[in-house]
């Protein structure tokens, strides 16, 4: 199967996976060329969205945040789903800034060494250098983040296809651990509830910085939200 056609099948299993792929023309900002497009974007959706204006580091980890779960994710999924590891990189993805969406255009070959984790990181290397004088935060930070966004999709895409238990075992196959440049691993636990169900969480090790547009509404994940408080949200 094509890789565009690959990748049609997974944006079409994830509704919240917001990428185009073509083969045509590729148009829309080249997020290594100007990152601070995305940040700009980024930074007047929240303000529309939640009324609030955050700092401009804030938009940028919100945007990055964005960007690493969705190109995670075009390179993760296709594993998962028939162990293809497409070769993507950052000039083959396109921020639409007026949709706040991506437009992809595969190169058409997977990768000769099929390691979702390294291609992840070879994607985002160059892209962490450009957003982290924008996010001013260091590269554990960084990369924290990425590992959690790579985690999190596959996690996601397990739900979606009602595996959500293969999902967890992927993500923790990739990550079993901190494995550079990743500083920590998938780390899933279970919450038992008081009518005795389990429910899989993890805690992240980068921060999304949503905590920032709405602190009493840290995501399910983050170190700020209890265990009480996620099981009380899961109920």
């Amino acid at each position: 199967m094509p890789v565009t056609d690959v990748l049609r099948r997974l944006t079409g299993l994830c509704d919240v996976l917001d990428v185009q792929v073509t083969d045509g023309e590729l148009t829309g900002v080249d997020v290594l060329a100007d990152p601070g497009a995305l940040v700009d974007a980024e930074a007047a959706r929240i303000e529309d969205r939640y009324g609030v204006r955050v700092p401009r580091h804030v938009a940028a980890s919100r945007a990055l945040h964005d960007y690493a779960w969705s190109a995670a994710l075009l390179i993760t999924g296709p594993w998962f789903l028939g162990h293809r590891v497409p070769l993507v990189r950052p000039g083959d993805l396109r921020a639409d800034l007026a949709g706040a969406s991506y437009l992809v255009r595969p190169t058409g070959r997977d990768l000769d060494d099929p390691d979702p984790r390294a291609a992840v990181a070879a994607h985002m290397a160059p892209v962490l250098a450009a957003f982290a004088p924008l996010t001013r935060r260091g590269s554990r930070a960084l990369w924290g983040m990425v590992g959690d966004d790579l985690v999190s999709g596959l996690w996601y895409l397990g739900r979606v296809l009602g595996r959500e238990d293969d999902g967890i075992r992927a993500a923790s196959e990739l990550l079993p651990g901190p494995v550079a440049p990743y500083p920590a691993g998938a780390g899933f636990r279970n919450l038992v509830a008081p009518d005795g169900s389990c429910h899989p969480t993890r805690t992240r090790a980068g921060c999304c910085m949503f905590y920032a547009i709405r602190p009493a509404e840290a995501c399910g994940t983050c170190p700020r939200t209890s265990d009480a408080e996620r099981l009380r949200r899961l109920g």
